[in-house]
């Protein structure tokens, strides 16, 4: 705990000359969250403030650590870095604070003692996003070494989407110095953090696995006091019930192995929620086989290397969707992507439909998978689309003409694409024109991406 030399004390109403601080977050041993706003950018941040005057060596490191695996990740299941400083209102007592990206939503200790277990295509979600950004975490060397449902935050936008944060413990993977001492939530330690050994990015995947069986069942794996629940686990393996469908309950049981060596790896693991995903969809969400791509689980994880679901629509999307529509002379036009059971609409006009199911978007059902624009002149006459509900009801769709989003590996992200509520053919120029613009939508996200990968990957 802070002594009392280092007790957490309040920030200003204005940091750093640009962040105007607001009510307090959560609050742990050595650090404050506040949620504030930055005045020169116009946008919501959440500002973590260490205690201040840190005083031991260990404590100072901590801090540090954090700060440098924050400033050098950036990955869409991650808490974003936008900026650090040091608070010297009190001269005395310098403060450390990191300005973070604050996510609106709540964390999944809370969602699960508020609304218990989760369905299992949600956790299926939680651990594709997770291990994927595990395993983010341990290429560029760390380990977390406090994985547990208080730091994963969950952002509900249609389906729910994951966060890992608090990197207060972190280190890195072949640092000899990092301290031996148990270090960790008890009830998702590891066993051979139990028994005093270093955290490894093993000891992450074992953690993650018994965050998300608590997912699934409600409850805490190993409960009890510190003692009690840590040494549960190396005299008996979780308990998965076998309500728990088959590969996930297959996947969390390799996971949670007492040998670390038998575990998989976080890119194994994300590649095995993909097929989970697939699975779930398909058997038990009923989306048609057929709309699939040979290649799904691939193409899944390419919509979230872009990181484009969790973002704003770019104001070059906006651009390009109203020069779209007067092109084509189309009442709307869309921006889509296709992510596993959903099309989300990232830049419209038109319309204030911000997302539909698999099944019923054009974009995913009259796709043919060829690389070149392609039209459906009358959706009452086409076998794919007459008995949509969105030519059959509201609002009557007739006509379509899209581009497909394609990556630089062949990956489909969806379309750019226009309907009209009137039979019509378009012509071979608009079509032309059609894909051009999509191939000016996909550079942006791929010029995006290669920003990211230069500030970050470094």
């Amino acid at each position: 705990m802070a002594g009392p030399d280092r007790e957490p004390h309040a920030l200003p109403g204005v940091l750093g000359g640009r962040y105007r601080v607001g009510a307090v977050l959560g609050q742990g041993g050595m650090s404050t969250v506040y949620a504030a706003r930055d005045e020169l950018l116009g946008r919501d941040v959440a500002i973590k403030a260490f205690a201040s005057g840190a005083g031991t060596r260990e404590e100072l490191r901590a801090q540090e650590t954090e700060a440098r695996l924050a400033a050098s990740l950036s990955h869409y299941a991650l808490t974003t870095l936008y900026d650090a400083g040091v608070d010297m209102s009190d001269p005395a007592r310098p403060q450390i604070y990191l300005v973070m990206e604050r996510v609106e939503g709540t964390d999944l200790k809370h969602r699960l003692r508020e609304g218990g277990a989760l369905a299992p295509f949600e956790v299926a979600y939680l651990g594709l996003d997770l291990a994927d950004a595990l395993a983010h975490v341990h290429e560029h060397g760390f380990v977390h070494r406090d994985i547990k449902p208080a730091n994963v935050l969950l952002i509900e936008r249609g389906r729910i989407r994951s966060k890992l944060t608090d990197f207060g413990i972190s280190g890195l993977i072949e640092d000899p110095s990092t301290d031996l001492t148990l270090t960790g939530t008890a009830a998702y330690l590891s066993p051979e953090q139990v028994e005093g050994r270093r955290g490894t990015p093993a000891s992450d995947v074992y953690s993650l696995g018994l965050v998300l069986l608590e997912a699934l069942t409600g409850r805490i794996a190993y409960p009890g006091d510190v003692e009690e629940s840590a040494y549960a686990r190396l005299a008996r393996q979780p308990e998965i019930p076998d309500s728990v469908p088959a590969l996930i309950g297959d996947l969390i049981r390799d996971m949670t192995d007492r040998d670390p060596v038998r575990r998989p790896d976080p890119r194994t693991v994300t590649d095995r929620f993909q097929d989970v995903l697939v699975d779930e969809i398909v058997r038990r969400r009923g989306v048609d086989p057929t709309l699939l791509e040979p290649d799904e689980a691939e193409r899944v994880a390419a919509v979230r290397r872009y990181n484009i679901l969790d973002t704003p629509a770019e104001d070059a999307f906006d651009k390009i969707t109203r020069i779209t529509g007067r092109l084509l002379d189309a009442p709307v036009a869309l921006v889509s992507v296709i992510d596993v059971d959903r099309v989300w609409h990232k830049s419209m006009v038109g319309t204030d439909i911000k997302e539909v199911d698999r099944g019923v978007s054009f974009c995913a059902t009259t796709n043919p998978g060829t690389g070149t624009a392609w039209t459906v002149p009358d959706a009452e006459a086409d076998p794919r689309t007459r008995e949509n509900p969105i030519v059959t009801g509201g609002p009557e769709v007739r006509a379509y003409a899209a581009a497909p989003l394609v990556t630089h590996d062949g990956h489909n992200l969806g379309t750019l694409c226009v309907y009209d509520f009137a039979p019509r053919g378009f012509s071979a120029t608009q079509l032309a024109d059609l894909e051009d613009l999509a191939g000016i939508v996909m550079r942006e996200l791929e010029l995006r991406l290669a920003s990211r990968r230069a500030v970050f990957d470094r």
